[in-house]
């Protein structure tokens, strides 16, 4: 008759909170890495963002539309990218300053979610995404976030009447409900902004 040893179960079990400690700082490093590749190249800050911005963006969009919810650990993801790679693509005192954007934007979400006018994650996702938008294009990400949400929502919208796509995705909450999933609209926003300043940014050190 084979017999379990009980204790080999538990001598694996302590090295989970290792692996947790130990996996971000592994990630962080290897992004640092890439993100001082990026920079050697003279990219614009935007492009050197994009790559690491991206998928987040795309794991947010997925998962609002699929459960009407943005996952907390995808807002963190978003602001260590920030905290990491902002180090390489930024002057220091210019990183340092856009944590401010974080923290405005973080109390006007709150104050919007408690009059019922934003989602609590949509909230915090914003300001995760505020410090990546420099100050002096404040007003035009405004008016790129507004085209986006318009074109998010009709496209939505019509994608949801299509009957093989809902056979398809059969589980994704944002066909049954009237709210519209506004991680898809923020995420696009910040991946559109970057694209377009990274691209000017270009333009305008080859002139």
């Amino acid at each position: 008759m084979n017999q379990t040893d009980p204790s080999a179960g538990s001598d694996r079990r302590p090295r989970r909170p290792l692996l947790v400690l130990v996996a971000p700082a592994l990630l962080a490093g290897l992004a640092a890495l890439a993100a001082t590749g990026l920079a050697r190249l003279s990219l614009p800050a935007a492009f050197v963002f994009l790559p690491f911005a991206l998928p987040v963006a795309i794991w947010v969009a997925w998962s609002d539309m699929k459960t009407m919810k943005i996952p907390n650990k995808a807002v963190f993801a978003l602001v260590g990218v920030f905290a990491v790679v902002g180090l390489i693509a930024l002057p220091l005192e210019a990183w340092a300053w856009r944590w401010a954007h974080l923290g405005v934007v973080l109390v006007i979400g709150f104050l919007m979610s408690t009059f019922g006018m934003v989602g609590a994650g949509d909230a915090k996702f914003a300001a995760a995404m505020a410090p990546f938008v420099a100050l002096p294009d404040t007003g035009s990400f405004l008016a790129l976030f507004a085209a986006v949400t318009l074109s998010a929502l009709v496209t939505h919208r019509m994608v949801r009447r299509i009957g093989a796509v809902r056979r398809a995705l059969p589980d994704w909450e944002s066909w049954e409900r009237r709210d519209f999933p506004m991680g898809l609209a923020l995420a696009g926003a910040l991946i559109f902004y970057l694209a377009l300043s990274g691209t000017l940014g270009l333009i305008a050190s080859s002139t």
